[in-house]
């Protein structure tokens, strides 16, 4: 069967993906990486960054001996995803991305990191903080500000900015309606500058992935990668 990855956004883990597993078994070998950082896995000493987390993912694909991939990633997950496409295309079939933000920029990645500060989150959504507890354990209080430094890396110097054009596989951008953190100009660009790909805006549909309805996501995968 060909294989598929799943890849969780930043803070994501990748149980999140667990109401998807059992459709998609049909259909694919499926892997859940876990990123640095995220759940059991140690934060390295040194930081993270979307390149550091692309070599994860080049990494996990060479251990595994995946050379016929598809990547379906959440948030962040989609951006990793096409940062593998850009650095090893002869690996990779299709990418489906969801909710990734593409449009990044020194102010906007600044005042999105200054909303991960685990005494905000701790005083104004406890119940965020569980989550992140029960996911990652003590050290999401350290996860919080190396993902804070990843942002701003990332709006500094976006590793997808004037190489898009170079993706030739069959991509689908996906965004919600609803979603808070991107926008679907953002996504409607990005998808113009791909030679190869769909646009899908799902309907009455917020950033998190445990938001989203099961069945449109997995109608949407039935469809673009021509499941019966």
């Amino acid at each position: 069967m060909p294989n598929l990855v799943l890849l969780h956004g930043a803070l994501g883990h990748s149980e999140i993906f667990t109401p998807y597993l059992d459709s998609l078994s049909s259909y694919f070998t499926i892997h859940t990486p876990l990123f640095s950082g995220h759940g059991s896995n140690d934060l390295p000493a040194d930081g993270i960054t979307i390149e550091k987390y692309t070599q994860e993912l080049t990494e996990y694909c060479t251990e595994n001996n995946l050379t016929d991939v598809h990547i379906l990633g959440h948030s962040m997950g989609g951006y990793v995803a096409l940062c593998y496409a850009v650095k090893h295309p002869e690996n990779i079939n299709s990418i489906m991305t969801l909710g990734t933000k593409f449009d990044w920029t020194e102010e906007q990645a600044l005042k999105e990191s200054k909303m991960l500060n685990p005494d905000v989150i701790l005083e104004k959504i406890p119940k965020y903080a569980q989550t992140l507890e029960k996911q990652h354990g003590s050290k999401w209080k350290q996860l919080l500000p190396a993902i804070a430094d990843l942002m701003i890396a990332l709006g500094k110097n976006p590793p997808l900015k004037n190489n898009l054009a170079t993706i030739n596989i069959p991509v689908q951008i996906m965004v919600g309606d609803q979603d808070n953190m991107v926008t679907i100009d953002e996504s409607t660009a990005v998808y113009r500058e791909l030679p190869n790909a769909n646009l899908a805006v799902l309907p009455d549909t917020k950033h998190p992935l445990d938001k989203v309805r099961p069945n449109l996501l997995l109608n949407l995968m039935r469809d673009f990668w021509n499941l019966s």
